[in-house]
């Protein structure tokens, strides 16, 4: 370990008038519409737990600043005006071309529509204005631009059409879906004409996953022309400064599509507030920077973290303050960079924050009646993350099982096991309701101890507390009809888990300790409790034949045949090099390609499966299905329905399922 000179700590001064600083936590865009990413939250109860003393914790959601910037009346004229600024005619709207792409064209067309429509959409989306649901589904209202073919697809596919997906008193919900298909039709328009980088979801995330190089971020960075994406959050980032005037700016990037917006951040208020300091954390930097070289970083950030960042920022914040102490810096977990060298500081004399100590959440600061309910997709689980808002809390840090070969076990999030008594849960769980006044949570937890959720089921039953919770769990053993109905009462209403490969040699080589028959009992337990059940599901694992694939969809077909699970999604696999795979390739017959030298992010990995499977090939059958699955369609058909090409028929047992259910 390196340690800090006295001139570093002079040099990265926050205040030195003893005044305490202000802290600021963000979220950069984007993550989800409908709820604020947690981390600021947990960050923001822990300091004021904490650190009252020391700095005054603010937080706030530039995403959800920029969307609803975006998605408003003048937003969508500074949208429609940059767009005739691009064009080369001079009339008033530029005149559609082959080259237009479909939304941009249609947006144009229908501007008056779009210009009449937003601002109702948004209020009716952020559940204050539910009267206007029956004008949303008035016919005309609403411009049905390309995103709405999704509606003739499903009518196609399913007999009844909408009617089957929400009925003749679905008024809110058909509303709520037409309304988010408006809201992807502005989106696509963003993308196409003003911002290629932009999504509802996620901004410039190629810029950022797994990159080789620095050079793109840097340069996008650079760029003197800002694109009207840039310049809006330039300007957020402008009243936030104006605003709060803050000393430590503190950036939490959980995914690669946050991090393009976290580095114009700090660019600004490096601009604004030069003596203002900027850390980086989250998960995005947790995964992919730890082994960050690249000292370009640090011309836009003066800390980068890693792990919890409770520890690490306490630590920053402390040391900062007593700058005249000429003591080496006490930093936690931190990269700085020093002589133009990027150095790693871990002082572990410092201890770590036990979990049942870090404090409880809080919203407070965070505009929540301002968030977006939405769904575009007629998915039931997706429906669970998009729409509504749900308090975030986590049970138990890191994961009990910790076992499964493609998850990142040798991070600290997965392999630092710490739980906290149930009536610590209950309070903090009514500390949030009283906050928010809302009483629905989802429990954020890689995979919910099974002894946990019994013992909070049964304090919620006791104590009668009337909540809604969901999160997502191993499907072992332990859930057994009994445990289901307790959580059910409880309050559960929907559980999501990993299936995989749904291949029981593939699931033992993954070290996921279940098997397909264990999981259909679980599943079906929570199902007849009336428990919504959401499959993950993976395909291209290492050394996965055709014929294993295709039997795992047969496995899946049963599993929504006998009333098992209600959703399901496929995912393709990817190796990292924190999972037990990365680390040890050859006990799973790959072998890995190399990194580039020198990095900028490292997380996934290539390699090289001896067992030629075009995966991609059958991710379209698989998906099909799977669609067609979840609408009670094609239970019954062969399997080998749903590809263009020929595949092997199913060597799976008609009744592999109904068997297992019969079991003990």
């Amino acid at each position: 370990m390196r340690k800090m000179t006295a001139l570093s700590l002079k040099n990265r001064a926050l205040y030195s008038d003893g005044t305490k600083p202000r802290v600021l936590l963000l979220t950069p865009p984007m993550t989800q519409l409908n709820t604020p990413y947690p981390a600021t939250a947990y960050i923001t109860g822990f300091l004021k737990k904490h650190a009252s003393d020391l700095c005054i914790p603010v937080q706030a959601d530039p995403a959800q600043l920029l969307t609803l910037r975006l998605f408003s009346r003048a937003g969508l004229i500074q949208i429609r005006d940059e767009i005739v600024k691009k064009s080369s005619t001079k009339s008033a709207l530029p005149k559609v071309s082959k080259k237009t792409s479909a939304s941009v064209a249609f947006f144009l067309q229908e501007f008056g529509r779009y210009e009449r429509a937003i601002d109702a959409v948004v209020s009716f989306l952020q559940s204050k204005d539910g009267a206007m649901a029956y004008r949303l589904l008035s016919p005309g209202f609403l411009p049905e631009g390309p995103r709405f073919h999704a509606i003739e697809s499903y009518e196609k596919s399913v007999p009844e059409g909408l009617h089957f997906a929400f009925g003749s008193m679905g008024i809110q919900d058909k509303a709520k879906y037409l309304a988010s298909l408006f809201l992807d039709d502005v989106s696509d328009v963003i993308r196409h004409a003003i911002d290629e980088r932009f999504t509802l979801s996620r901004y410039a995330e190629s810029l950022a996953s797994s990159v080789p190089s620095f050079d793109d971020l840097y340069n996008a960075l650079s760029k003197k022309n800002r694109t009207l994406i840039e310049i809006i959050l330039d300007e957020i980032v402008d009243e936030l400064a104006k605003q709060h005037s803050p000393q430590l700016v503190a950036l939490t990037v959980p995914f690669p599509g946050n991090v393009y917006g976290a580095f114009r951040i700090a660019k600004r208020f490096k601009e604004l507030l030069p003596d203002c300091k900027v850390v980086l954390g989250g998960g995005y930097v947790n995964t992919e920077l730890r082994e960050l070289s690249e000292p370009r970083v640090f011309d836009f950030m003066d800390f980068v973290c890693l792990d919890d960042g409770e520890a690490p920022l306490l630590a920053i914040i402390k040391e900062v303050q007593n700058v005249e102490n000429k003591k080496p810096a006490k930093l936690v977990r931190t990269f700085v960079r020093e002589h133009s060298r990027v150095i790693w500081v871990n002082d572990k004399s410092v201890p770590n924050i036990p979990f049942k100590d870090a404090g409880t959440p809080t919203y407070e600061g965070l505009a929540l009646d301002k968030y977006l309910s939405v769904f575009e997709f007629l998915n039931p689980m997706h429906r669970m993350w998009s729409d509504g808002r749900w308090n975030k809390l986590t049970l138990a840090h890191g994961c009990y099982w910790k076992g499964c070969s493609f998850c990142d076990t040798s991070l600290d999030y997965i392999s630092r096991y710490e739980d906290q008594s149930t009536d610590q849960l209950i309070s903090k769980m009514q500390q949030m309701i009283d906050e928010t006044g809302q009483r629905g949570f989802h429990f954020v937890d890689e995979a919910a101890p099974p002894k946990i959720l019994f013992s909070l089921s049964r304090k919620i039953i006791e104590r009668k507390i009337s909540v809604s919770w969901w999160g997502n769990v191993r499907f072992e053993k332990t859930f057994s009809h009994e445990l289901a109905g307790l959580m059910a009462e409880a309050g559960c209403v929907a559980i999501s888990g990993g299936l995989e490969v749904a291949s029981d040699r593939l699931l033992k080589l993954m070290n996921k300790g279940v098997t397909v028959e264990q999981v259909a009992r679980v599943t079906h337990a929570f199902a007849q409790a009336g428990v919504l059940v959401h499959a993950y599901l993976m395909y291209g694992f290492p050394t996965q034949t055709e014929q294993e694939t295709i039997d795992s969809l047969e496995r899946v077909r049963q599993l929504f045949k006998n009333g098992c699970l209600h959703s399901a999604y496929w995912h393709r696999f990817a190796a990292t090099i924190h999972s037990p795979i990365g680390k040890n390739p050859d006990a799973y017959g790959i072998t890995l390609l190399p990194l580039a030298k020198d990095a900028f992010a490292k997380n996934d990995i290539g390699f090289i499966d001896p067992v030629n499977t075009d995966h991609d090939a059958l991710a379209i059958g698989l998906n099909r299905a799977l669609y067609n699955y979840m609408h009670g369609i094609g239970l019954d058909e062969d399997v080998r329905a749903w590809f263009d090409t020929p595949v092997p028929k199913a060597k799976v047992p008609k009744t592999l399922v109904q068997k297992a259910l019969k079991s003990p």
